[in-house]
């Protein structure tokens, strides 16, 4: 791995990383163009951002400040992209406290290169953010001394409707809420909340734009859970617990999303408990094409261990913030 790029180190804000990180920014915009079209991005960057001044967002102002530094649409619209699958875990370290393990897939190529782990800082205290250039949310962090969490991603609601007609039905839904998205509240509860507790409770009662998967890590190692989240109720299930992309507990219908969720599911089940941070544990079908970020993060240690990968493999080499910080 000594010949792979480091994953960087910032501190700062996110828009901070638009002249830090010009090179992966300019690489995750080409990536999205080519993804999506060039008129698909406006379309959506255009709706994506009215909705946002609608529903007054609270990181609209930063975002409004990415976009004009970009001078080219596209940042709003990815801010509020939901299009990935992940396999989380929060349970006791056997090194002592608990922590949390996350494993990301999404079937953009770049997001694995074009990683960088952002050290933000809030009210409560400070935050390592595993995150990409332009984007304002986060969905995997550690707060040492308080606590790790990231995001999955539900089912999407099939309403007993044809794929592309459910497609439309949620984005419906989701346009008719003013709530917070999932990535922008995980955000607000690192910046704001104390302890442990606190963002349980954060994590469980603030309404939600639509459905979400959190996995919160304490430092206790009794604290620990998963949370089934749908835009006014929630479902937790205490650790040692895992989750990956089907429904637990409530029933929302819809279609387990990624490679064989059950089975990534099983797999985390059965390896939380004795893994180690050299990330040995990442194997199939947790480990798939789709993969693209690694994360240990233990916050009563302050610990966070990354890699970032692509379809071929590794593409970073593992960040470790004991000999990064």
């Amino acid at each position: 791995m000594s010949h792979l790029p480091d994953i960087p180190l910032h501190d700062g804000t996110p828009h901070d990383l638009i002249a830090r990180e010009p090179v992966k920014l300019a690489d995750l915009l080409r990536i999205a163009e080519r993804s999506y079209s060039g008129p698909a991005i406006r379309l959506g960057d255009a709706v994506s951002r009215r909705w946002l001044r609608l529903a007054a967002n609270p990181y609209l102002a930063e975002l409004e400040a990415i976009a004009g530094a970009l001078g080219r649409p596209g940042v709003h619209l990815l801010n509020v992209s939901y299009e990935w699958a992940c396999t989380s875990s929060a349970s006791p370290d056997p090194q002592g406290g608990s922590r949390l393990l996350r494993v990301l897939d999404w079937k953009l190529d770049g997001l694995g290169r074009n990683l960088v782990v952002l050290r933000q800082h809030g009210p409560a205290g400070l935050f390592y953010n595993v995150t990409w250039p332009g984007f304002v949310g986060v969905l995997t962090a550690m707060a040492p001394g308080r606590f790790s969490a990231a995001i999955n991603q539900p089912p999407l609601r099939s309403f007993g409707l044809p794929l592309p007609l459910a497609w439309m039905a949620n984005k419906r839904r989701l346009w008719q809420s003013l709530a917070v998205p999932p990535a922008h509240l995980l955000r607000q509860v690192f910046e704001q909340a104390p302890t442990y507790a606190e963002a349980k409770r954060r994590l469980c009662e603030t309404p939600l734009c639509l459905p979400v998967f959190f996995t919160l890590s304490g430092t206790a190692p009794g604290e620990g859970c998963v949370i089934e989240r749908v835009e006014d109720r929630c479902e937790v299930h205490e650790g040692p617990a895992a989750v990956a992309n089907h429904w637990l507990a409530l029933r929302e219908g819809g279609a387990p999303r990624g490679h064989d969720s059950p089975g990534r599911h099983r797999r985390m089940c059965s390896v939380m408990a004795a893994a180690q941070p050299d990330l040995s544990w990442l194997q199939p079908p947790i480990l798939n094409p789709d993969t693209r970020l690694i994360v240990d993060a233990n916050a009563a240690h302050g610990r966070l261990i990354a890699q970032g990968w692509e379809a071929h493999g590794p593409v970073t080499a593992i960040f470790d913030l004991a000999c990064a910080s």
